[in-house]
């Protein structure tokens, strides 16, 4: 595959790719040479520090459901124990009504009041004497139009790709949108998009999904007949946007909270769904 895309950005010829991938294997050997002669041991020193809080808030046209929980320890087993000794408040600041959430069984602050698109809330939370805050403005849901999958050929298969087309406000810029995709249920992916990409007031999604050749698809990523894909459209701000990207680049992200340091989010928006049953034999190939 490497091979192929310098063919394609060099555009050489046939007759001249035979000599270039002759290049092309002195160079790796050569490189592989000099990097086992700079070979060297790196010892990495974490330095241990006390577990971050981490809140998750979403607040929708269902209510509020908020998550409370602590990093880990990079060399301890992942701990997603949610902790409910914590008071949790949101404040309708446009209406000045605030209400308290409480904690269920399993473990989420929730609240059933709906909230309202064009007004602005604050989440806060409180726990061992420290105080957490967040604002944010409270986004209208979007519309999908289509949702569809074609089979596309790559040089080692067909893949199939999902794509979503949504509306996209064409008298606002800066409109940004959290995109998930499920199988079944579960989360499959999911990226962070912006109207930068958006044509005559529709933005549109596209991801490649599972390869036509299942036996040679990892299991995270392949699909089978009659599995239901849901996809899900949030706008969000640009702060969550960028909080998003930043995941996406291993990155913890900016701090959205105010008081001291913590990690996630609070956003007030509701999604937009729409699911298709991948049907293999019946999706058409991209011309």
């Amino acid at each position: 595959m490497f091979d192929y895309m310098i063919y394609k950005a060099l555009r050489i010829s046939k007759s001249d790719h035979a000599a270039c991938r002759i290049r092309l294997c002195i160079m790796n050997c050569a490189l592989c040479i000099l990097m086992a002669a700079c070979e060297k041991t790196l010892d990495f020193d974490y330095h241990e520090i006390e577990p971050l809080t981490v809140i998750e808030g979403e607040l929708t046209d269902e209510g509020a459901r908020i998550a409370i929980t602590l990093t880990t320890p990079m060399d301890e087993p992942m701990d997603r124990t949610r902790l409910t000794d914590a008071s949790v408040r949101i404040t309708d600041l446009t209406d000045g009504v605030e209400y308290i959430l409480t904690a269920d069984a399993e473990g989420f602050f929730r609240d059933p009041t709906p909230g309202i698109p064009g007004h602005r809330y604050r989440l806060t939370a409180e726990r061992n004497g420290d105080t957490y805050s967040m604002e944010t403005l409270m986004y209208a849901a979007t519309e999908i139009v289509e949702a569809e999958f074609n089979w596309i050929s790559m040089p080692y298969d067909k893949v199939a790709v999902f794509q979503a087309r949504y509306l996209d406000n064409p008298d606002e810029t800066g409109e940004c949108y959290w995109v998930k995709l499920y199988r079944n249920g579960e989360i499959y992916s999911w990226q962070e998009q912006d109207d930068r990409t958006a044509s005559d007031g529709v933005n549109t999604f596209f991801t490649m999904t599972s390869r036509k050749d299942t036996e040679k698809e990892d299991d995270d990523e392949v699909l089978f007949d009659g599995d239901v894909m849901t996809v899900s459209v949030t706008p969000i701000s640009r702060e969550m946007h960028d909080y998003l990207e930043a995941l996406q680049n291993d990155s913890n992200g900016p701090f959205l909270f105010s008081g001291p340091r913590a990690l996630g989010y609070f956003l007030a928006s509701t999604p937009a769904s729409r699911s298709v049953t991948f049907h293999p034999d019946s999706i058409p190939e991209y011309k």
